[in-house]
C-alpha cells in the first residue's frame, strides 16, 4: 500500500529561504513566522497522512454511487470531512468577516498541496467550493453574501461551477442554458451542465451551484452570458435551509481515475437562481476565480508526482536487483537495491528536481496573487496571469509524465493494482484537462497572455530573468552551473517569440502551430529561475552555519541536475517552433 508523508521541510524552505514571505510588506505576511507556519503545515501534515491518505484507495476502488437522486460518496469521506470543516481548514484564506482566518493564499496553497497529494478526489471537493467563495465575495450582492459565504467557508455548505454542456466545452459561446427573469428579481434556470465534479455528495447540507447561462433577449455568443447562484436547497429568511430546488443529477460519470469524487450530469429545470454581479457579465465573474483555480490544478499535477515519487524512492531502497556496475554495494545481500543503478537514479532525479521546481514556481505565483489582491499591485496581477497557462499546462503536463515514471520504477509491480501505483498516474490525468485544456493554454498563452498590455508583462519577466543573472554573476558557484543555463534557456524562450512576432502576423498558424512548445520552453525557463534562486538561498543558508547542511547541498545538488539534464530541453523546443506551421498542417483533413 502507499503511504505519504508531507514534504513540510522543503515547503518551508520555499516559504522562507527563497520567498522570505514574513519579511515582505503584504499585509498579513509578517503574521508568517517560522515558527506559526511550521505549527499549520504540521497539522495539515498529520490530517493528510493519517485521515485523508488512508482513504485514497478506497475512494478509488469503492468510488461514488447514485442512489434514488443521492451521490453517496465512498466510506470515510463524510467523516473525513467533518474532521477537515471541524479544522477550520475550508476557511483558512477566507474573509473574515463572513468566519474565514484571513491568512494569506501562499499558505492555503501550500496546505493544498499536502491535502492533494494525499487525497486529490477528496481534495476536489474543497477546492470547488473555495473557488465559487471566491466569485461570490467578489461579485455578490452584500444580502448575498452574508446568506452564502458564511455556511460555505465553515464547509457546511459546498460550491460547484457549472460550465460546460454536452454540446460545448471550451467554447461557451454556445452555451444553451437559459436564465429566464421573474417579478420577484429571481431567475428561472434551465438546461443542462456536464463534467461537474462534485455536483452531488452526502457531504455538506447544501450545494451552493454557480452557473452560466443566458439570458433571453441579451447579445450573441460570449457576451451574452450570465452567471447566476443556485442553491440545491432554497434557503429561507431566517437561513434555515427550505424546499429543494429544480435541480437534480442525472448520472455520475466513470472516469479513469478520481473516482472518489462524484462527476456529474446536472439538470436544471426551471430552478430558481439569483444573478451574480451584472448581467451579461458572467465571463467576468467566472474569471475571477480562474488564476486561482488554474494555479490549483497545477498544483495537482506535482502533488500526484510528489506522493508517487515517495513511494518510488521507497522501493528503490528495498528491491533487490542486480549488481552495481562499480561493485557490490551490499555484498552481504542477494543483490543490490535497484537504486544503486544509473537508469533509476535518472528516473528518479527528474522527478525529485521538477517536484521541487514545480512547488518553488506554485508557491512564487500564489504569492504574487496575494500581491495582487493585498495590495491591489497591477504588476503583480498582470505577471501572474501571464504565468497562470504554463503553471496549468506545464505543471500537469510533466506531472503526469512523473507519476508514470515513478510507476516505471517499480517494473511490473507497478502495472498491478495493489501496489497502488497506478491510482497516482490515473487520477493525475485529468489535470491535463479539466480547467482548460492544456493545448487551450498554450493557445491562450501565446494568443493572449505574449500580448496582454501590450506585451510589457512578459517583457517584465524576461527583464526579471536578466537582472537575477547580473546581480549574480559575481558569484562563481552559481555561474556555470546556474546562471549561465539559464541564460541560454531565456535566450531560447525570447527567440521563439521573435520568431512569433516575424512570422505569426503573415499566418498565425505559424504562432499557433508552436504554441505548445513554446508553454513548455516558458515552464523550463520558470523552474530554471526557481532554481537558480534556490541554489543562492541554499548557499546563502550555508554561508550563514546552518545545522543541516546535507538538505542545502542536496537541494543544490538537485538544482544543479535540472539546469544540466532538463533546461536544454528548450533547444528543442526551439527548433519545433522555427520549423513553422507547413509540416502540421500539410495533410487535408481527410487524409488523417
Amino acid at each position: 500500500m502507499p503511504s505519504y508523508a508531507a514534504p513540510t521541510k522543503d515547503i518551508q524552505f520555499v516559504l522562507h529561504d527563497l520567498l522570505n514571505v514574513s519579511e515582505q510588506e503584504i499585509p498579513g505576511f509578517s503574521d508568517l513566522e517560522t515558527d506559526f507556519t511550521s505549527a499549520v503545515l504540521e497539522e495539515a501534515g498529520k490530517l493528510a497522512s493519517e485521515v485523508l491518505q488512508p482513504l485514497n484507495v478506497v475512494g478509488d476502488t469503492e468510488g461514488c454511487t447514485l442512489e434514488n437522486g443521492v451521490v453517496r460518496t465512498p466510506p470515510g469521506f463524510k467523516e473525513a470531512y467533518k474532521q477537515v470543516c471541524d479544522g477550520g481548514w475550508p476557511g483558512l484564506d477566507c474573509d473574515p468577516e463572513y468566519g474565514g482566518q484571513g491568512i494569506p493564499y501562499v499558505l492555503h496553497t501550500a496546505v493544498g498541496e499536502l491535502f492533494s497529494s494525499a487525497n486529490m478526489a477528496f481534495q476536489v471537493y474543497n477546492g470547488l467550493t473555495h473557488g465559487a467563495v471566491s466569485a461570490i465575495n467578489v461579485h455578490a450582492t452584500d444580502a448575498q453574501k452574508a446568506t452564502f459565504l458564511p455556511k460555505m467557508i465553515t464547509g457546511e455548505w459546498t460550491g460547484t461551477m457549472n460550465l460546460t454542456e454536452p454540446h460545448c466545452g471550451t467554447d461557451l459561446a454556445l452555451m444553451r442554458t437559459k436564465a429566464e427573469p421573474q417579478d420577484d428579481g429571481s431567475y428561472r434556470v434551465t438546461g443542462q451542465k456536464i463534467f461537474i465534479s462534485g455536483g452531488e455528495q452526502d457531504l455538506s447540507d447544501n450545494i451552493i451551484h454557480l452557473v452560466l447561462a443566458k439570458i433571453p433577449g441579451g447579445p450573441e455568443g460570449i457576451k451574452g452570458v450570465s452567471l447566476f447562484i443556485v442553491p440545491k436547497f432554497l434557503i429561507n429568511e431566517d437561513g434555515s435551509l427550505g424546499a429543494r430546488n429544480g435541480v437534480s443529477v442525472g448520472s455520475i460519470e466513470e472516469k479513469m481515475g478520481l473516482h472518489g469524487n462524484a462527476t456529474c450530469v446536472m439538470n436544471y429545470d426551471g430552478a430558481v437562481g439569483y444573478l451574480l454581479g451584472q448581467e451579461h457579465k458572467g465571463m467576468r465573474a467566472m474569471f475571477t476565480m480562474m488564476n486561482e483555480a488554474r494555479l490549483a490544478v497545477g498544483l495537482q499535477g506535482y502533488a500526484q508526482a510528489e506522493v508517487a515519487y515517495q513511494n518510488a524512492v521507497t522501493y528503490a531502497n528495498d528491491r533487490l536487483q542486480g549488481r552495481d556496475v562499480t561493485g557490490a554495494k551490499y555484498p552481504e545481500k542477494a543483490a543490490d537495491p535497484i537504486i544503486v543503478h544509473p537508469d533509476i537514479r535518472r528516473n528518479l532525479m527528474d522527478q525529485k528536481s521538477f517536484i521541487e521546481g514545480a512547488r518553488a514556481l506554485t508557491l512564487w505565483g500564489a504569492n504574487l496573487i496575494d500581491r495582487a489582491h493585498r495590495l491591489n499591485d497591477k504588476e503583480a496581477d498582470g505577471l501572474i496571469s501571464l504565468m497562470i497557462p504554463v503553471i496549468k499546462g506545464f505543471l500537469t503536463d510533466k506531472g503526469f509524465e512523473y507519476a508514470t515514471a515513478a510507476q516505471q520504477v517499480y517494473g511490473g509491480h507497478g502495472y498491478i493494482e495493489e501496489w497502488g501505483m497506478s491510482q497516482f498516474a490515473r487520477d493525475a490525468r485529468i489535470a491535463m484537462i479539466y480547467e482548460g485544456a492544456n493545448g487551450v493554454q498554450a493557445l491562450d498563452l501565446v494568443g493572449r497572455k505574449l500580448g496582454l498590455d501590450g506585451g510589457k508583462h512578459v517583457m517584465a519577466f524576461f527583464e526579471m530573468v536578466k537582472t537575477f543573472i547580473k546581480d549574480n554573476e559575481g558569484d562563481e558557484r552559481l555561474k556555470g552551473d546556474f546562471l549561465d543555463p539559464l541564460k541560454a534557456a531565456s535566450k531560447d524562450l525570447q527567440s521563439a517569440g521573435m520568431y512569433f512576432m516575424q512570422n505569426g502576423m503573415k499566418n498565425p498558424n505559424h504562432a499557433l502551430a508552436g504554441s505548445y512548445d513554446f508553454m513548455t520552453m516558458m515552464g523550463h525557463v520558470c523552474l530554471g529561475l526557481m532554481w537558480a534562486r534556490m541554489a543562492k538561498a541554499a548557499y546563502a543558508a550555508l554561508d550563514g552555519g546552518a545545522s543541516d547542511t546535507a538538505f542545502y547541498e542536496t537541494k543544490i545538488a538537485t538544482g544543479r541536475y535540472y539546469m544540466a539534464r532538463q533546461l536544454p530541453a528548450t533547444t528543442m523546443h526551439l527548433a519545433r517552433i522555427n520549423s513553422g506551421a507547413d509540416t502540421v498542417m500539410a495533410l487535408d483533413a481527410a487524409n488523417f
